[in-house]
C-alpha cells in the first residue's frame, strides 16, 4: 500500500507538506500543491481514514441500521439521512437487521469496533437489550420510526395511532362497518399503534372492537401479505374492507385477492401504510397512509449531527413526532368519479 511517506519522497517534500495538501491545501503554494497532487494521482495514494479518525478523535461515518432494506420505505429514510450527512461532509453506512435481534446485535458490535460517529436505528430488539448494551460504548444513537423509551436519546417517529385512525375513518366513510387488520409481528410498536388507531376510529362510530378481525403475519413483506390474503379469504362472511400495517403487506393481499377472482375495490376495499412508490403503481392504485420517510431520515441525521458536532455540549435530546397523511386512490372507491 502506498503511504504518505512514499508521496513525500516522490514529490521531494516533507510528510507535513503532503498532509497540508490533503487537509489544508490553502496553506501550500500552488506549484508545490500541484506537484504533490500529481504524485498522489500517479501513485494512487488513498489516505488511511482509520488513522486520521484516531488522531481527530471521531469518525466521519454515521451508521443507519434498518429493519428491512427490501422495503422502499427504508430506502427513502436512508436517502434523507444521506442527504443531511453529505451536506456536512459525512458518509452513511447502511445496514439491514432483517428484523432479527441477533443480526442487530452483530451490527451494533461492528459499529462499536469501528467507532462510528453515531447510529441511526430502527430497533429489531423490542426489549431494548441490544441498545442498552451498546450505550456503554458512548456512541450516540437516534431512534428512527420509533419513539425512544426514555429521555436518554433522540427519536424521530410518526404518529401511528393517528395513521391507523385515518385509515379507519376513511373506510367508515365509505360505508364499511367491519374490517380486517393485517399486521406484521405485534411485538413491533408500529403494528400495535396502527391497530389502536383503527380500533379508535371504529369506537368513535359506536362500533365494537369485534368489528375488526386481526390477522398477524410473520413479516412485513409481500409474501406474508399473500399468505394473509389467503387466510382472510377463508373468513365467513367475507370482509369488505382490509387495512394493512404496510404497503408490502397490502400488495401481497391484493395479489391473493386477484388470484381468487375477488375485485378490488368492488368487493373488498384495501388500505396500506407508508405510501411507497409501488403503491401508486399497483394494478389497482393503492390507498395508503403516507409517512414522510425522507424527512424522517433527514431529521434523524440532523439530530445526530448536532449531538456529535461542535455544539454537542448544548445539545438537548428531543422526541420529534411527524404527522401521517391519507392518500386516497382507486383501491377504496373514494377516488372514483362521482363518489
Amino acid at each position: 500500500m502506498v503511504g504518505i511517506k512514499d508521496v513525500a519522497r516522490q514529490a521531494g517534500v516533507s510528510v507535513g507538506t503532503v498532509s497540508n495538501v490533503i487537509n489544508r491545501p490553502e496553506m501550500v503554494a500552488e506549484a508545490t500543491r500541484d506537484r504533490v497532487q500529481a504524485v498522489i494521482e500517479r501513485l494512487g495514494y488513498v489516505r488511511q481514514e482509520s488513522a486520521r479518525q484516531l488522531r481527530a478523535g471521531r469518525s466521519r461515518i454515521i451508521s443507519l441500521l434498518v429493519l428491512d432494506m427490501a422495503n422502499p420505505f427504508f430506502v427513502d429514510v436512508a436517502s434523507g439521512a444521506e442527504r443531511a450527512a453529505r451536506e456536512v461532509g459525512l458518509g452513511v453506512m447502511v445496514c439491514n437487521s432483517a428484523q432479527s435481534p441477533e443480526e442487530e446485535a452483530d451490527y451494533l458490535g461492528l459499529f462499536a469496533e469501528h467507532r462510528v460517529r453515531g447510529v441511526l436505528v430502527t430497533p429489531a430488539d423490542v426489549t431494548g437489550g441490544n441498545l442498552e448494551g451498546f450505550r456503554r460504548h458512548d456512541i450516540p444513537f437516534v431512534f428512527v420510526d420509533r419513539e425512544v423509551p426514555s429521555a436518554d436519546g433522540c427519536s424521530v417517529s410518526v404518529d401511528d395511532i393517528e395513521g391507523g385512525a385515518l385509515a379507519g375513518r376513511h373506510l367508515i366513510a365509505q360505508g364499511h362497518r367491519s374490517a380486517v387488520y393485517v399486521s406484521g409481528p405485534m411485538v413491533l410498536p408500529q403494528c400495535q399503534d396502527r391497530r389502536t388507531g383503527l380500533l379508535g376510529a371504529f369506537a368513535e362510530e359506536g362500533l365494537a372492537e369485534e368489528a375488526v378481525v386481526h390477522i398477524e403475519a410473520e413479516r412485513l413483506d409481500v409474501a406474508s401479505g399473500r399468505d394473509a390474503g389467503a387466510r382472510l379469504l377463508g373468513i365467513s362472511p367475507r370482509p369488505t374492507a382490509v387495512f394493512c400495517a404496510n404497503d408490502l403487506l397490502a400488495l401481497g393481499v391484493l395479489q391473493a385477492l386477484f388470484a381468487a377472482g375477488v375485485s378490488v375495490p368492488a368487493e373488498v376495499a384495501l388500505v396500506g401504510y407508508d405510501d411507497i412508490e409501488f403503491a401508486a403503481a399497483a394494478a389497482v392504485p393503492l390507498t395508503s397512509v403516507r409517512q414522510p420517510a425522507f424527512r424522517m431520515g433527514r431529521t434523524a441525521a440532523e439530530l445526530l449531527i448536532e449531538e456529535t458536532g461542535d455544539e454537542a455540549d448544548i445539545h438537548q435530546h428531543r422526541r420529534i413526532v411527524l404527522q401521517p397523511e391519507l392518500v386516497v386512490r382507486d383501491s377504496t372507491f373514494a377516488s372514483r368519479p362521482g363518489m
